[in-house]
């Protein structure tokens, strides 16, 4: 009996370890970085037991081409950001990683700085500059 409880707590320590390790590796080892412009179409808090923060930039004229990301919810300096810049054109920068769990967000891309932008689609400027 007591070899069975040993097995057991090893699997179970085995198993917690792994899951830490996988965790820490999708978190902190990305898969790529970025930077993404385009006009801010959506931001949006969703989810029915845990909420997260979704968006998405149209990088095309007519909308075809569509950037989705998230925002991860201990960020909300950009969250505040995004809101204030909705429908106005903005270049993000963001990490991409390997995958994502549904507590971080929908997408792979995590937005990590966002700034507005002038569109390049008219030579006027759409605000003033500091």
């Amino acid at each position: 009996m007591a070899k069975l409880k040993k097995f057991l707590l090893f699997t179970v320590l085995f198993l917690f370890l792994g899951f830490i390790g996988y965790y820490s590796f999708v978190y902190y080892v990305p898969y790529s970085e970025g930077v993404r412009s385009g006009e801010l179409i959506k931001i949006s808090n969703k989810g029915y037991i845990i909420k997260t923060w979704e968006g998405e930039i149209s990088q095309g004229i007519s909308g075809a081409q569509i950037f989705s990301f998230s925002v991860e919810g201990k960020n909300q300096e950009i969250i505040n950001q995004l809101k204030d810049y909705q429908g106005m054109y903005v270049k993000v920068e963001y990490v991409e990683r390997y995958r994502t769990f549904f507590w971080w967000g929908d997408t792979r891309y995590f937005i990590t700085k966002v700034e507005r932008e002038n569109s390049p689609h008219f030579n006027i400027n759409t605000y003033d500059e500091k």
